[in-house]
Parts: C-alpha cells; sequence; structure tokens
C-alpha cells in the first residue's frame, strides 16, 4: 500500500520558519508530481504549491517569495521550505502525489502560526 508521510510541522510565532518533508517510501517518486495542500479550520482544502518530474515549481499567490518547493529523488522526499510564515498560513498541510490516474495522499501535519 502507498504511503505518504508528512512531518515537520509545529508552532510557530508569525514572522518564523518550518521545513515540512513529504516522504514516499514505497513509489517510484521520480515519476510523480508532488503537491502540498492545506486546510485552514472550518476551511475547504487549497492547494499551496507543486513541483513536477522535471522540476518545475508552481505556488500559491498568498504564498509566492516565502514558501519554496524541492524533491530528492534518490531520497524520495520532498520538501516544503515556509519563511515568513503569517497566521493565514496556519492549518493541515497534506502532500499529494499524483501520476496518470494513480493519486495518493498523506495524512497531513499541523501547522500553528500565531503570537
Amino acid at each position: 500500500q502507498v504511503q505518504l508521510v508528512e512531518s515537520g510541522g509545529g508552532f510557530v510565532q508569525p514572522g518564523g520558519s518550518l521545513r515540512l518533508s513529504c516522504a514516499a517510501p514505497n513509489i517510484t517518486f521520480r515519476f510523480y508530481s508532488i503537491s502540498w495542500y492545506r486546510q485552514a479550520p472550518g476551511q475547504q482544502r487549497t492547494f499551496v504549491s507543486s513541483i513536477n518530474i522535471s522540476g518545475w515549481t508552481d505556488y500559491a499567490d498568498s504564498v509566492k517569495g516565502r514558501f519554496t518547493i524541492s524533491r530528492d529523488n534518490p531520497k524520495n522526499t520532498v520538501w516544503l521550505q515556509m519563511d515568513n510564515l503569517k497566521p493565514d498560513d496556519t492549518g493541515v498541510y497534506s502532500c499529494n502525489a499524483l501520476r496518470g490516474g494513480l493519486e495518493f495522499w498523506g495524512q497531513g501535519t499541523q501547522v500553528i502560526v500565531s503570537s
């Protein structure tokens, strides 16, 4: 069974940084586009960032210039570096692996940005 495992969430004050990771030990990672989504309390899940198999990246307007996504295929891991965090960044961050008709989700990691 495919499993995506997120880690790196936590509590941080506004202006702080966190680095999330998404590990996928049992898929051929390099063939998958990986995306991050977040779900704030009481809201729907929204797109944050993605990186495709060629390394092309995309970001939601709200995080451009503050978040950086990267991948290490031999380590089957994607990172999301989040800097200058704001309270609106609070939510559960989940990673998604997509290849054609195959799609997998992780359980998510909680990020809380508050003073």
